[in-house]
């Protein structure tokens, strides 16, 4: 099912804290969107409403950002693909170990390839200036506790 949402940049705290909300162990969330769409600031209002304090930094460099409770309340992986440049990178990252109590936030999905899992959230985010648009393609698996409707 594929959902479209206009929305401004004041309400992308909103947004982004209702989908971490939602999160549950084993949820992939895919970011798709240019440079400066507001793929990080959702991710970090994911984070917060799962309890994180402070400003998640962004993982560009450190390509995973991971975080535990009691940090947060559900173990979730920040991960920002934007400076791998060949799919064989994406062993070394042992991004499935994340999945089996935890979560994966993954910026720059396109870089993933081939692989991919099941039931994962794709996010794709587009605009300019103030305005934004949020296109989901929201998988079976997250049925009755997706946020946006």
């Amino acid at each position: 099912m594929s959902q479209r949402y206009d929305y401004t940049l004041a309400e992308a705290d909103r947004i982004g804290a209702a989908i971490g909300a939602a999160l549950l162990p084993g949820d992939v969330v895919l970011l798709s969107g240019d440079l400066g769409a507001g793929k990080t600031t959702l991710a970090r209002a994911m984070l917060k409403a799962r309890g994180l304090a402070g400003e998640a930094p962004s993982p560009t460099f450190a390509i995973v950002q991971p975080y535990a409770p009691p940090e947060v309340d559900l173990p979730i992986a920040h991960v920002d693909l934007y400076r791998i440049e060949d799919e064989g990178e994406l062993v070394e990252l042992g991004l499935d170990d994340y999945l089996y109590d935890g979560a994966l936030l993954i910026e720059w999905p396109e870089r993933l390839g081939a692989q991919g899992w099941p039931g994962t959230l794709s996010i794709t985010i587009s605009g300019s200036g103030d305005a934004r648009v949020l296109t989901a393609d929201v998988p079976t698996s997250w049925g009755s506790r997706w946020p946006l409707r």
